[in-house]
């Protein structure tokens, strides 16, 4: 045995010295199944490097003389090394330029030579040297509301950098894990386009500046990673002489490679508030030599490799920008785009963080090797690649499959690595194999977030890959028939269909589409899918009524000041307008019966938003010449002005009349209760089950609560107990509820949940339960959650895929569903003359009972069924000396229609035909069995066309084969015609 202790110099490829005498191959290692282990021989010595320390025996061993006349011979070495390149020696690594002109024509070095894993360390190693805390990377979900994912690596320190909390120290150094989506068509297209990627950055929290930062910068580029002066060029914001003096007077740069570039290019910032600042950008130069310097749009030449963002202000929603109180430093360096350029590959997807996984899929896909594919086999390689790096950390990271926010971009990764799979000609799932790739470089990387959860993100991928490849198996063959129409355009109906019918989301449809040179009509697609909201909303038990349909576009009115978060009651409103309910259309008076929608100028009542429904009450009249009274039963807003529905009741409503408006208490305090509880279980739900999930709708009515929630699964019942436990544990401790109004940035600087979905001003209501809770809201709530009494969850179920619903009560609610439940506990034992104790044991007797009585039931019918089918027999035709049977059968279902078919073909022997159809009146349905005997099926004659051409005729669908085929349609088809038609084919097809 050969000792093992050399660490490999170039993982997944195999690297041999001129003074080796022997390469080795591992025949036992399981590293990528069937992939081998890297040969690395240093020192003369042959040592062998294997990332799962596997022996290796004297029989795997090649001569060097044989591989060196291959490699003089310029001949591939794959047969002796699956995952290999062209054997080159350690010098020629290191000295001359990679294949493909990357590295352009220059023979000169480009840097040393670095592993993923050793370009992290290193820069690690070289700030820590700076003295810098060096921090984990943090999760890709980002405490901050305002942020769907981390974008960036700032985005954990964006507290520290606004000044409102202690950072842990003055400075930082990290390497983070990010998630971008916003370009996603690039990716796998470009060299350097990623979902996911590796952030590598330092940072200053009012420590040092601009020159320390600058030339800390190029020290590691130029020192550590070896990397020539003349390979690099800087850019700096025009305005900041200067970070352009520091490049210029103390680092010594050619004022020529200083690029002064606009705020497009070098102002940063995280997204469109907070801290943002001028920035320094250093690009890697593919060919130095050239005289020309060029611009740095030029991504073929120009590689951008470090940024350094130089943090002075905050940037507020309206555009604004104020100094921060103490000036930061902010850097990023891509370790994808480090790793292509020390490790000499042509693009990112080649590295060794990257090429695993291309390799992985090439084998299942049974592609011969990377290099090999075609450019459009590479796209969805490199696409496939890029994505599984993306969910696997999305999932370790708590993410769940689901129609919403995160969840929903975690769907649509793992629906596009899929598809990509299908046009390599994958057909099984495999992302659940491809993950395996994940959790061993996670584990070279030391990314225990990952390999602590490979069973968790192994039964993710797998569900959502099953769930997509049906919806493929049954939406594919309309899919190919829309995309094989000769329009350049698909419908939006019939975008629409795909989505509604078959689950394709619309960016799915669209990227089809581009596939095929075609383009999707979004717009129209939008219009049908707010035509199914509406009419969902109009099918929901609780009728809301658009205020779009009420309010006319050309009507002005005087907007309402609402004043019912402390009045109840207002002695004094006016009447700004008043629509006919009917006719959508203003009218000067109203009279008792009267349906109306009536504007005021201030009013208590608390128009229907945020889930929470309207107030009810009255409008009374204060002028005693003109009395009026209107009962309101709904409120709606459009454009500040709220619309009060109600009749009138007594008395003559006009225009301007003075009113004093009253709201339903009580009903407004069953509301108020149920809004702060809705709140209490949002926060529960993340402390007790999983802190990613987020809200995804909810209703706050009088009777109970109805709140919906990104989910992988059902909760248990224990889950359920839990949440009870904890919410009422919060009601009994009695938290006060504080509600401030701040501006949005400030409000979510203190944590305050916000919804992705929604749109809110700059300004905005915080409703804040200290220690518990603090949401953006702007409904109604109690003062203390001890005005909550008691909350109870009655329900708990799925609503879409990844989208669960809890409804609970709480409150005097409570009391009556508590009522409700009991009297229908006592009626039931009453039934069945038992007490309340008894019922569920007597239940489980008459269970018992019923299923023996079907039994029993189902055993008579197919006695009574056999019995007919003997008698229909009689009653077959015969031609020649061959026989038939149509006729209509009275059967409870497609089972029976099924057996009582076989059973008389069976008796009419292998010259026989029997077609029978039964009617199914509740179901509305019909259905159609045909069987045609052994020697006729020899003869040409099948039941499966029989059944085809009965379909054609009636509509419906069915299939089978020549033996046997059944089928069914709606039972408004004519069935007496069809059966003279059958009556007569048949007859017809034994006559020949």
């Amino acid at each position: 045995m050969w000792p093992l202790k050399s660490r490999c110099f170039q993982p997944l490829s195999f690297q041999v010295t001129k003074y080796s005498m022997f390469v080795f191959v591992s025949s036992t290692c399981s590293f990528y199944q069937t992939r081998c282990c890297i040969a690395c021989c240093r020192k003369e010595v042959p040592w062998l490097f294997c990332r799962r320390r596997h022996s290796v025996t004297k029989d795997s061993r090649i001569p060097w003389v044989y591989i060196e006349k291959e490699r003089k011979r310029k001949i591939n070495l794959k047969r002796f090394f699956i995952n290999s390149d062209l054997v080159r020696t350690k010098n020629e690594k290191e000295e001359t330029s990679t294949d493909k002109g990357s590295f352009g024509s220059t023979t000169e070095r480009v840097g040393k030579y670095m592993t993923s894993v050793e370009i992290r360390q290193a820069f690690m190693d070289f700030y820590r040297s700076k003295k810098h805390l060096n921090l984990d990377s943090a999760s890709l979900v980002p405490e901050d509301p305002s942020i769907l994912l981390t974008i960036a690596g700032m985005v954990p320190f964006k507290q520290y950098f606004l000044g409102l909390q202690e950072p842990p120290a003055s400075r930082v150094v990290t390497c983070q894990r990010c998630i971008r989506t916003n370009d996603i068509e690039n990716v796998g297209v470009t060299k350097r386009h990623h979902t996911f990627f590796e952030m590598l950055g330092n940072f200053s929290f009012g420590d040092y500046f601009k020159e320390e930062a600058i030339l800390w910068s190029w020290e590691l580029l130029t020192v550590v990673f070896e990397i020539p002066s003349d390979r690099l060029v800087v850019s700096v914001f025009k305005d900041d002489d200067e970070a352009y003096n520091i490049w210029r007077d103390i680092v010594g740069i050619d004022s020529k490679r200083i690029f002064r570039m606009d705020e497009r290019d070098n102002f940063w910032s995280s997204g469109p508030t907070g801290p943002c600042g001028p920035c320094s950008e250093i690009y890697f130069d593919f060919y130095p030599n050239r005289e020309d310097i060029g611009s740095l749009e030029d991504d073929m030449r120009y590689l951008e490799l470090y940024n350094l963002v130089f943090m002075q202000y905050n940037r507020f929603a309206d555009g604004t920008l104020e100094p921060l109180k103490q000036k930061n430093i902010d850097t990023g360096m891509g370790l994808e785009r480090m790793a292509q350029v020390l490790q000499r590959v042509p693009n990112n997807y080649e590295t060794d963080l990257m090429k695993p996984y291309l390799d992985e899929t090439c084998r299942i896909a049974k592609i011969p090797s990377y290099d090999s594919a075609s450019e459009d086999t590479k796209v969805s390689l490199k696409v496939i690649g890029d994505h599984i790096r993306a969910v696997v950390n999305l999932i370790a990271d708590g993410v769940h499959v689901s129609n919403v926010g995160r969840g929903y971009i975690l769907r649509r990764l793992i629906r596009r690595t899929v598809r990509h799979g299908r046009q390599l000609g994958i057909e099984k799932p495999f992302l659940k194999q491809l993950a395996q790739v994940a959790f061993s470089l996670s584990s070279e990387a030391g990314f225990v977030h990952i390999t602590n959860n490979h069973k968790a993100i192994e039964r993710e991928l797998q569900t959502e890959e099953l769930r997509f490849l049906d919806v493929l198996k049954k939406g594919e063959i309309r899919l190919n028939e829309i995309l094989d129409m000769p329009s350049k355009i698909i419908s939006g109906a019939d975008a629409f269909e795909l989505y509604d019918t078959f689950g394709f989301p619309l960016e799915l449809t669209e990227e089809m589409a581009h596939e095929y040179g075609k383009t999707v009509d979004v717009d129209s697609f939008y219009q049908y899918m707010e035509e199914q909201r509406m009419k969902a909303r109009a099918s929901h038990s609780f009728q809301s009524h658009s205020v779009n349909t009420v309010l006319p576009k050309s009507l002005h009115s005087d907007e309402t000041i609402f004043e019912g978060y402390h009045s109840y009651q207002l002695a004094r409103s006016r009447v700004t307008l008043i629509l006919d309910k009917v006719a959508r259309t203003p009218v000067e008076t109203a009279s008792v019966g009267d349906e109306v929608y009536v504007a005021l100028d201030h009013t208590p009542f608390y128009a229907e938003s945020g889930g929470q429904v309207a107030d009810h009450g009255i409008l009374i009249s204060i002028d005693s010449n003109v009395p009026c009274q209107v009962v309101i039963d709904d409120v709606q807003k459009k454009n500040g002005i709220w619309l009060h529905r109600g009749k009138v009741k007594t008395g003559v409503l006009k225009q301007n009349q003075l009113v004093r408006s009253e709201i339903d208490i009580n009903r407004r305090n069953l509301l108020r209760v149920h809004h702060t509880a809705t709140h209490l279980l949002h926060a529960a739900l993340k402390l007790c089950i999983d802190k990613s999930i987020s809200q995804a709708g909810s209703l706050v009515d009088t009777e109970r609560l109805r709140f919906d929630f990104s989910c992988p699964r059902s909760l248990t019942e224990e889950d359920l107990y839990k949440l009870e436990d904890i919410i009422n544990l919060w009601v009994v401790e009695g938290h006060d509820t504080i509600i401030r109004s701040m501006s949005y940035d400030k409000a979510v600087q203190r944590g305050a949940i916000a919804m992705f979905n929604e749109k809110y001003e700059s300004n905005v209501r915080v409703v804040d339960i200290p220690g518990v809770s603090m949401e953006l809201c702007g409904g109604t709530h109690v003062e203390n959650t001890r005005e909550i009494g008691l909350f109870k969850i009655i329900s708990e179920s799925g609503v879409a895929s990844g989208v669960r619903r809890i409804e609970a009560v709480a409150g005097s609610a409570l009391m009556d569903w508590i009522r409700k439940r009991d009297a229908i506990l006592s009626s039931s034992s009453r039934l069945i003359h038992c007490t309340v104790d008894e019922l569920p044991d007597r239940l489980r007797g008459l269970q018992t009972q019923m299923k023996k009585l079907q039994q029993e039931r189902q055993s008579l019918q197919m006695q009574l069924l056999s019995m007919q089918c003997k008698l229909m027999v009689s009653h077959a035709k015969h031609e020649g000396n061959s026989c038939y049977l149509v006729s209509m059968l009275d059967t409870q279902n497609a089972d029976q229609l099924r057996t009582c078919t076989q059973q008389i073909c069976n008796t009419l022997g292998d010259r026989g035909i029997v077609v029978l159809l039964s009617l199914w009146r509740d179901e509305g349905k019909f259905g159609i069995c045909a069987s045609v005997g052994r020697e006729l099926v020899e003869k040409g004659i099948g039941a499966d066309s029989i059944v085809k051409q009965v379909l054609q005729i009636t509509g419906g669908r069915g299939g089978g084969k020549a033996a046997f085929a059944q089928g069914g349609g709606k039972s408004n088809a004519n069935l007496e015609q069809t059966l003279a038609w059958l009556d007569k084919t048949c007859r017809e097809v034994l006559q020949k």
